[in-house]
C-alpha cells in the first residue's frame, strides 16, 4: 500500500482494526445511507451495488467539503481512496443482519449442518478523481450439527446482532464452523488481499 490517504466509509471495528493491523490508519466516514436492495440482482449484484452506493455518498461530502481528516490540519488531497464494503450471506435467500432473536435464531437454524456463501462487495473511489473499481469477494462456509440449546445460549450474547447472518467468524461462533473454502478475511468483512490487489490496479 502507498502513502496516500484511505478513507473507509464503514464505523466496523472489525475493518478499521483490519486496516490499522496492515500500517493504515483511516480517515472514518461511515456512509449515512438506506440500505435499499435493488429490484433485481443476486447476491453479487447485491453487495457490489450496495458498496457502491456507500462510497459514493462518502465522495459526494468530499466533494461538497463536508469532509475533513479530524486528526490532521492539512486538506484530504484529491485522489484519496474511499473504501466501501458490503456483506451478506446467502443460503437459498439474502440475509442481512437480524433484527431480533426469533430473526437470528431462524437464521442460524437454516444455517447448521450445512454450507452457505458469504459475499462481500467492495467499492474504491478515488475521491474527485472519477475512477473506481468495483468487485466482490465469495467464500463458502460450511457448519456443523449445534443444538437449540447451543444456539438459543449463543444468541443470549451481543455477537450476533450486527453481523450478517448472525454470526461472527472471528467470535464465539468459530467453535460451530466446520471449514470454510475461501477468504477467511472476506467472512470477517473485508477480504483484505483482494483489496491491494484491486488498489494496485487502481
Amino acid at each position: 500500500m502507498d502513502k496516500r490517504k484511505y478513507i473507509l466509509a464503514s464505523g466496523s471495528p472489525r475493518r478499521i482494526e483490519m486496516m490499522k493491523n496492515h500500517g493504515i490508519t483511516p480517515i472514518i466516514c461511515p456512509a449515512d445511507i438506506e440500505e435499499n436492495l435493488p429490484v433485481k440482482g443476486g447476491m453479487k449484484e447485491t453487495v457490489m451495488f450496495l458498496a457502491l452506493k456507500k462510497a459514493k455518498a462518502v465522495e459526494d461530502k468530499y466533494l461538497s467539503g463536508c469532509l475533513s481528516d479530524s486528526g490532521s490540519s492539512s486538506m484530504i488531497p484529491e485522489g484519496s481512496i474511499i473504501i466501501a464494503a458490503d456483506t451478506i450471506v446467502f443460503k437459498d435467500r439474502i440475509m442481512g443482519k437480524p433484527k431480533d432473536f426469533d430473526d437470528a435464531f431462524r437464521m442460524l437454524s437454516e444455517l447448521r449442518d450445512t454450507c452457505h456463501y458469504v459475499a462481500t462487495g467492495v467499492a474504491l473511489v478515488c475521491a474527485g478523481a472519477e475512477k473506481a473499481r468495483v468487485f466482490v469477494d465469495v467464500t463458502k462456509v460450511y457448519f456443523k450439527n449445534y443444538s437449540d440449546e447451543e444456539l438459543t445460549s449463543y444468541l443470549m450474547t451481543p455477537e450476533a446482532y450486527d453481523k450478517a447472518g448472525g454470526y461472527a467468524i472471528q467470535g464465539y461462533f468459530a467453535r460451530y464452523t466446520e471449514k470454510i473454502e475461501g477468504s477467511y478475511d472476506n467472512v470477517v468483512g473485508f477480504p483484505w488481499e483482494r483489496i491491494t490487489e484491486e488498489i494496485k490496479k487502481l
